[in-house]
């Protein structure tokens, strides 16, 4: 499957019901079995760390104060229907949050999927 810019489609095994998907096209997005924490939030409230993604495209570093500290981080786009679903970790300054880095931020908000 691709989307309208020729970009392929990943379509992850659901067998289980277990993909998060974005609920704007309902294209796939996460597994459960890739989530790392369900502590997390965003702008819009309860957000997911996860450790991969997919069918995302990502946008330009820059630097952002959040709640831990400053962080370097890119948004992250649905690749099919371009809504902000949250973003990807690049760097963090605090060697506490170093296990961010190269993880995902997906904001619960933009989500369709198990519970």
């Amino acid at each position: 499957m691709e989307c309208g810019r020729g970009t392929p489609i990943l379509e992850l095994d659901d067998a289980n019901g277990n993909v998060y998907r974005c609920k704007h096209c309902r294209t796939h997005l996460a597994l459960t079995d890739d989530i790392i924490s369900k502590d997390f939030y965003c702008k819009n409230g309860k957000a997911y760390l996860f450790d991969k993604v997919v069918n995302v495209t990502v946008g330009e570093k820059e630097d952002r104060m959040l709640m831990t500290g400053m962080h370097t981080i890119s948004d992250i786009f649905c690749v099919r229907c371009g809504v902000t679903l949250g973003w990807k970790y690049d760097a963090a300054a605090e060697r506490t949050q170093k296990y961010k880095e190269g993880k995902f931020i997906l904001d619960r908000d933009q989500l369709l999927g198990p519970e």
